[in-house]
């Protein structure tokens, strides 16, 4: 392809990207194929020879289009959103352009010093403490997973990425977190070496947030019986339904104990942009890390997160590696983030966020939030108000959680199945996508209006989508 068939094709694709936003909305908001459907539509093996642009984007509209589930679509409402937004996706060509592999600020200056710029505006708009730094990583889970890196690196004197757990000896570790805490803290549990056996999972209270008490009964029990407690990480915002850990009474006890504090704030944690919703994380004193996704509920394109840590030195103790051929003159006076995470090869993620900040303003996704949260409230009201209906956690934000009580019916085997049914009738009109969970062992349905371009009208029809399921379901 040359540079005059690039400029028709790339304008082509960008009145093709443009007309997607603005009809998604007569997309069925969920895929609907079978599994293999897709596959079965493509070769077995690759094309010997160049095949036209032309070509590859009717295949693209034909084949790949049909199975892919809109997240963009103001109607999805199911896990957390994956935000995008006009600004981050001009943003996201440009870094596909430049084509720049980010690890150091010698291989990209601009990119390091951006990205230390835009930290500090976030920190700032997040009203995290002063002392946090930033830097730019794809998930949560791998922010976590530095985490946790670092808790043990620091629990160890920096001992075992010099001689592994055997250097240990005898030595447990513990790593605590509430029963309703993400899948992923358990899966870098795993990769950081210590192993399952090593997660203390801890009560929750009638409102799902982890019981402070019983944490601190835990970690006298395991010092009791020899074991390092190590790292507890609480939640600003459960993935089932944004419960809120109590953060300041925790981190006293971390603070008590030598304890590295890391606080998953993967969605809820955006909602700190707001000063009333600054309740949820308090002062943060006792803190040692916490992560937020703004590629959840902040408009950036997947994958940008967010991760702060009061100590620099522990981070990097853990991850630096000097190989002397990526050594170069500036190193004594920049930031290479190479060293601030577990990647070496770094996209150029900040710009971004730097579109996005710039493009919105706080104000601008202030406004977002509040209009995302007013109609978590509006559901809950509703939902509270309809004799069918039960909610089953509070929602603090605009993330509800509801099961559907069929008249007469009683028993939590028959709840479940007409709820199965119920949410199976959703997403099979393709009109609304829902999730589910299970809070307290029940069955239950989630919403989450917070895509960026939601507004009322659409949280309005969901529940009215849900209303006729419920029909559809009862009259079987």
């Amino acid at each position: 392809m040359n540079s005059k068939e690039f400029r028709r094709q790339a304008h082509a694709l960008v009145d093709w990207m443009a007309d997607y936003v603005e009809s998604i909305e007569d997309r069925p908001v969920k895929a609907s194929v079978a599994p293999g459907e897709i596959a079965g539509r493509l070769p077995a093996s690759g094309p010997e020879a160049g095949e036209s642009m032309d070509t590859i984007l009717e295949d693209f509209r034909e084949i790949i289009l049909p199975g892919m589930t809109h997240w963009q679509h103001p109607m999805f409402m199911a896990y957390f959103p994956a935000n995008s937004s006009y600004a981050s996706v001009l943003a996201e060509m440009l870094t596909a352009t430049l084509g720049a592999q980010c690890m150091s600020w010698e291989t990209s200056p601009a990119a390091a010093e951006l990205e230390g710029r835009v930290m500090r505006w976030l920190r700032e708009w997040l009203g995290l403490p002063a002392e946090f730094e930033g830097v730019i990583q794809d998930t949560a889970s791998t922010a976590t997973l530095c985490a946790l890196l670092s808790a043990r690196e620091r629990a160890t004197g920096f001992a075992v990425n010099n001689r592994g757990f055997a250097g240990q000896g005898d030595r447990r570790f513990a790593i605590y977190c509430s029963t309703e805490a993400h899948s992923s803290i358990e899966k870098d549990v795993r990769i950081a070496g210590f192993g399952s056996a090593a997660l203390r999972k801890i009560a929750v209270d009638g409102d799902f947030a982890m019981r402070a008490d019983a944490l601190a009964e835990r970690i006298a029990a395991d010092r009791a019986e020899g074991v390092t407690p190590l790292c507890v990480i609480a939640a600003l915002g459960t993935t089932s339904s944004t419960a809120i850990d109590p953060i300041e009474a925790i981190g006293e006890i971390c603070a008590d104990q030598g304890i590295w504090l890391h606080v998953d704030a993967a969605y809820a944690g955006t909602a700190l942009l707001l000063p009333e919703c600054r309740w949820m994380l308090g002062s943060a004193e006792h803190v040692d890390s916490f992560v937020v996704n703004p590629h959840k509920w902040m408009a950036t394109n997947f994958d940008c997160t967010a991760y702060f840590v009061r100590n620099v030195e522990s981070l990097v103790r853990t991850f630096e590696i000097q190989p002397e051929y990526l050594k170069t003159r500036a190193d004594e006076h920049v930031r290479n983030y190479r060293d601030w995470g577990i990647q070496l090869g770094r996209r150029f993620r900040a710009l971004k966020l730097w579109f996005v900040m710039r493009s919105f303003g706080l104000e601008g996704l202030q406004t977002m939030l509040r209009r995302h949260i007013e109609y978590g409230r509006w559901l809950a009201e509703t939902l509270d108000a309809h004799p069918a209906f039960e909610r089953l956690a509070p929602a603090p934000l605009n993330c509800v959680c509801f099961r559907w009580l069929p008249p007469g019916t009683h028993d939590e085997a028959t709840i479940e199945k007409a709820n199965q049914a119920l949410l199976a009738e959703i997403q099979d009109g393709g009109e609304l996508y829902l999730t589910h969970t299970r809070l307290d062992g029940r069955y239950v349905l989630r919403i989450v209006p917070g895509q960026t371009r939601v507004e009322r009208r659409h949280v309005e029809s969901a529940w009215q989508l849900v209303l006729n399921a419920a029909d559809t379901v009862s009259n079987r």
